[in-house]
């Protein structure tokens, strides 16, 4: 055997072995028998053997490994790394990991993810929907709610209590719905299409507030009590956590509570004296039991030795002397129930724990463990509902509204944002379906809400921009009649809420992703942390030798998926979904090889560089996103025509991957490991592009033709074809519209002229007149230019009508001046 053809097999065998995750033995064992067939053909001599075992030995002895490697570096490893806060730790072991993990770790099961089932609603569920929720929506005038009333009426609170909207996640041996996320989801989405204020104000009780915690931490006595109750509507709840001192880090909340004995109804008990300041509470002015969060401290040792028990949550009637409540808020003309709270030396029991007192100190687990389920339920579905109503909406805007003799969504500029609504809107349905489907399953997966969090909301504002764009001066002109410029105005709202979006992107979403869905670092960082130096050995050894070899293969990986463009990966679909399935497991790979090398280069300072982590974030998110729109596709039956939605999405998210890979390669604070870690994952430079205009194209129509793939689209929404609503008035304009095109085209031959498309009325007389068409022709002609015309108009108002303060009007104010 030639020593070129060994060192080649040699080279041949590392690949392979790297490639495919052998375990250290196994390598060791190819590794020896390829040594034996060098000896046999004289091409391995026995000072190669010696290297051999010199390397082979020390690493396949375990005690000697162990005591002269590992050692070591765990001592190294524990100098290295920061020391992480209570805190810290309690949010990093919250809720679990998902498909999230397989997306971390450099080889994406698809089949896996397409044997996930699909979410179903219960019968009870769909018969929510279609009744319930369905009436509320007829019930609400958004106009009414968010400019004259400033609220929902007295008659939509009531329908909402009685009907157990407040009680969607109570289990029903309280009398609650005890709905799926699943069903949750479906639920806010079409009250979004409705009213924002109608959605935040069913979203929260429902979410991160007393009755969550209840349910997960509560005593028997305080389930008993309370949850009948919510359930019924006698009381409302609402969550303190926000302070003025402490928003997204409400680690640092600076309410606090003091252990002690006080008079509480009578009697001399044992509790806890409470001081707090909080503000941004949503249902704060009308609730009736306050969740609250505080820093408890015992400094007489009335419950044991320790002074700082940490953070505590508690449940306030808000009736007691010393609660202050009902001031409100006033977030961006969305008026839903929302303002601050205050307490000074309140004094109640022991027993308003949640949980009772042994669980004082435990709130911030409880916090994030519920947190890790709430925060991929409520925003995300409110903002894909809403993105959901508005592509319907300004689709059919866009073929009833004309300019320069021609539907706007011809245009090309229109097209293009059109093209980001509508793909948007395919993708933020998918992931809410997708994460939801994985509560269900029984995860509590914190990595993905956070990721559903940012980017839903994040696509969301973008969204109500692009279809702000699209409608111009019917976008901006409020009054009853405009759908569109509540939800322009309140789109920051769901930016800064669970979480500011800033703060998730730059810390969360990588900073828990890459601990929890690492397959080793978080078992290093156990180990480190072990007091028991033994275990902690043999953990470490485990954890290392096992990261190690993921890291080589990666790097093998990455640098053969670029050499081949990754075409030879096998793929579940031999379709037009291939190349996607194959691109995102070379990307997969590349942010596992990527995220070791940065925590390699970087260890501990990982954590201060917050562009690092947001870009390896956006990665580890687009993958997510994409994933979740592919498991849609293939749910619904893979069907041809909505291959557009489905192909912008998945394209978009490609694009953004390689935008935020070239983006980190660029700015890696080592230039030298960037320029090389640049050869192994980009040696061709960024190819990606975003979606074309072709594709664009193809969505814009899609959203401005009625068919199955636009009602796939909008499904679930409130689109019923009413008065009231003007979402369903749009839909049978759209449809009015497209049907009486082929009559005035008719009517335009017959007259030898091309008519202007607007006074359809008088096209319809015409028409008529000569004999072109018939009545039942010019009825629709008729109905569609009264539609086209409310379409298109705005609201106008007295002057009087647009004064807030109206002493001005009748000159009690001296100081201004006023029209005659």
């Amino acid at each position: 055997m030639d020593i070129l053809i060994w060192i080649t097999s040699a080279i041949a065998l590392s690949w392979f072995m790297a490639y495919s995750r052998a375990s250290l033995s196994s390598y060791t064992l190819a590794f020896a028998v390829l040594m034996l067939l060098g000896t046999f053909f004289s091409v391995i001599s026995f000072v190669g053997w010696v290297v051999f075992a010199l390397v082979a030995l020390p690493l396949n002895v375990t005690n000697f490994r162990k005591q002269y490697i590992t050692s070591p570096l765990l001592a190294l490893y524990k100098g290295i790394m920061p020391e992480m806060s209570r805190t810290e730790q309690e949010a990093i072991n919250a809720g679990t990991t998902w498909f999230d993990a397989d997306l971390f770790r450099g080889a994406p099961d698809w089949q896996k993810l397409h044997n996930f089932p699909q979410p179903r609603l219960s019968a009870e569920e769909q018969a929510f929907l279609d009744g319930p929720v369905e009436e509320v929506c007829a019930m609400i005038d958004d106009w009414h709610t968010t400019h004259e009333r400033a609220d929902l009426s007295p008659e939509i609170w009531q329908y909402l209590k009685d009907n157990k909207f407040f009680a969607m996640i109570i289990k029903k041996k309280y009398g609650g719905l005890e709905f799926c996320a699943y069903a949750q989801s479906r639920v806010l989405q079409k009250l979004t299409g409705a009213s924002s204020v109608l959605s935040s104000t069913v979203g929260v009780p429902n979410s991160l507030g007393p009755g969550e915690l209840l349910q997960h931490y509560g005593t028997k006595e305080q389930q008993d009590y309370y949850l009948p109750r919510l359930v019924k509507g006698e009381e409302i709840p609402c969550f303190a956590l926000t302070s003025p001192e402490a928003g997204s880090d409400a680690g640092a909340i600076p309410d606090f509570g003091v252990v002690c004995k006080g008079e509480f109804e009578g009697k001399e008990v044992l509790g806890m004296r409470l001081t707090w300041d909080k503000r941004y509470i949503t249902l704060a002015p009308v609730a009736t039991v306050l969740g609250l969060a505080f820093k408890l401290q015992d400094p007489d040792g009335l419950l044991g030795d320790e002074e700082d028990l940490g953070i505590t949550c508690a449940l306030i009637p808000t009736d007691l002397d010393g609660v202050i409540t009902g001031r409100r808020h006033f977030p961006l003309n969305v008026p839903f129930q929302n303002g601050p709270t205050q307490g000074k030396d309140v004094f109640v029991p022991l027993d308003f724990i949640i949980g009772g007192p042994k669980m004082a100190g435990q709130g911030w687990r409880m916090l994030v463990e519920c947190l890790s389920v709430g925060r991929a339920i409520t925003l995300p579905s409110t903002s894909a509902g809403g993105i959901k109503s508005l592509a319907m909406a300004t689709g059919a805007y866009s073929r009833i509204r004309r300019q320069f003799k021609l539907p706007i969504g011809k245009m090309e500029g229109i097209e293009e944002a059109l093209g980001r609504i509508g793909g948007n809107a395919y993708l933020m349905d998918a992931v809410t379906t997708m994460s939801t489907g994985a509560i269900d399953l029984g995860e509590k997966p914190s990595v993905i809400s956070a990721i559903a969090k940012y980017h839903l909301t994040e696509k969301m504002r973008a969204c109500v921009t692009d279809s702000m764009d699209i409608h111009g001066g019917k976008g901006i002109c409020m009054g009853p009649n405009n759908y569109l410029a509540r939800g322009y105005q309140g789109a920051p709202v769901a930016i800064t809420v669970e979480g500011a979006n800033i703060l998730t992107r730059n810390m969360i979403i990588y900073g828990q992703g890459a601990i929890r869905c690492h397959p080793y670092v978080l078992a290093e960082l156990q180990a480190a942390g072990n007091k028991d130096s033994k275990q902690a050995l043999d953990d470490f050894d485990h954890a290392l030798f096992g990261h190690v070899g993921f890291a080589v293969s990666n790097i093998f990986r990455s640098l053969w998926f670029s050499l081949s463009g990754s075409r030879l990966l096998k793929t579940p679909y031999q379709d037009e979904t291939r190349r996607y399935y194959q691109l995102m497991t070379r990307f997969s790979s590349n942010l596992a090889m990527l995220s070791d090398v940065a925590m390699l280069t970087l260890g501990g300072d990982l954590k201060r560089r917050e562009r690092v982590s947001a870009r390896l974030g956006d990665m580890l998110s687009y993958l997510y996103l994409a994933s979740a729109t592919l498991k849609r596709f293939n749910d619904e039956g893979r069907r041809a025509e909505d291959l557009p939605l489905m192909q912008w999405a998945v394209e978009d998210c490609l694009y953004n991957i390689q935008q935020a890979m070239d983006a980190l390669l660029t700015n890696f604070p080592n230039k030298i490991v960037g320029k090389a870690l640049r050869v192994l994952v980009l040696p061709l430079g960024c190819w990606l592009t975003k979606p074309s205009d072709k594709r664009d194209h193809q969505v814009a129509r899609l959203l401005q033709t009625p068919g199955d793939a636009r009602s796939r689209l909008g499904e679930g929404q409130y689109l019923t074809r009413e008065d009231s609503n003007l979402m369903g008035q749009l839909e049978q304009t759209l449809d009015d519209i497209v049907a009486c095109e082929p009559i005035f085209e008719k009517v335009c031959r017959a007259v030898g002229t091309k008519l202007p498309f607007y006074r359809l009325n008088e096209v319809a007389e015409q028409g008529l007149a000569c004999g072109a068409i018939n009545e039942t022709e010019a009825e629709l002609l008729r109905r569609a230019e009264a539609g086209r015309k409310a379409a298109i108009d705005v609201d106008d108002f007295d002057p009087a009508d647009l004064v807030a303060d109206k002493s001005l009007l009748t000159g009690e104010d001296k100081n201004q001046p006023h029209a005659a």
